[in-house]
This record gives structure tokens, C-alpha cells and sequence, in this order.
């Protein structure tokens, strides 16, 4: 497996990094984003937001379970999961994440140890960890 570790020194680097991530994704759509509350996953979500181009006001989903974003210069579609409040698989097949995953659209999402079985093969692993010094290291491992 490929991987490819991305660091972000303070939040006055979290836009470059996040277009190094961008510039990294090549043909991949579904990226999973592991990490421990506070790491940082949704912070650095919207800054890939922002950098794709979407002007709307980004946040987590904790209780929709997934946002639906439009680049402003692309037009491409972005779902924004956060599987947090899940209680079982099930609940994320009834939303019809299967279909969200082959849509082609890009795909992040947070807490994906929750719904594990359900994730594609060609979906990206993106860990984070928080740093003693407050940077972030960020780790993408591409599928074989």
C-alpha cells in the first residue's frame, strides 16, 4: 500500500496542507478520516472544502449524518459523513451510503470504524493524530 504523510505545523498552514491532500487524491472519491475526538478531522475537512471550492458555511454532521456540498468552481458534489451517533451499520444502509460511495462524488468521512463492513475497497485511509507541539501528522494509506 501507498502512503503519504501530510503535516500541518499550526492552523495557519491547514489550507496548503490541505491542498497537498487534494493534489494526492488522484481518481480516489472515498476517503475515511481516523482519529481521536478533537485530532482535527473536521477542521481539516472543511479546509479541503474551502480548497475544492465550497463557499457555503461547513460543519460536521453529527446530527444529519451527512452534508451535501457543491464546489462553487466545479460544480462536483462533496458528502461530508460524520458516523459518530450511529448506533449499528444499519442505520448508515438505510441512508443509502452504498449509493453516496459509488456516486463518484467525493466522499470524507468521520468515525468510518463505525461502519467498517459497509466501506469500499477503494476507499482512501486518512489518520490523524494531534501532535504534542498542537501539529497535526496526517497519514493517507491508498488501497492496492
Amino acid at each position: 500500500m501507498d502512503k503519504l504523510i501530510l503535516n500541518i505545523e499550526n492552523l495557519d498552514g491547514i489550507r496548503q496542507t490541505a491542498k497537498q491532500f487534494i493534489d494526492a487524491m488522484g481518481d480516489y472519491s472515498v476517503f475515511a478520516f481516523y482519529g481521536e475526538m478533537g485530532a482535527g478531522k473536521t477542521t481539516f475537512i472543511n479546509a479541503i472544502c474551502a480548497e475544492l471550492g465550497v463557499d457555503d458555511v461547513t460543519n460536521s454532521p453529527s446530527f444529519s449524518i451527512v452534508n451535501e456540498y457543491r464546489s462553487e468552481t466545479t460544480a462536483e458534489l462533496i458528502y461530508h459523513f460524520d458516523f459518530y451517533r450511529l448506533e449499528d451499520e444499519r442505520e448508515a444502509e438505510d441512508i443509502g451510503v452504498d449509493d453516496y460511495f459509488e456516486s463518484g462524488a467525493v466522499c470524507l468521512i468521520e468515525w468510518p470504524e463505525r461502519i467498517d463492513n459497509l466501506l469500499p475497497d477503494h476507499t482512501v485511509r486518512v489518520d490523524i493524530v494531534a501532535n504534542d507541539d498542537n501539529s497535526r501528522t496526517i497519514t493517507l494509506t491508498f488501497p492496492d
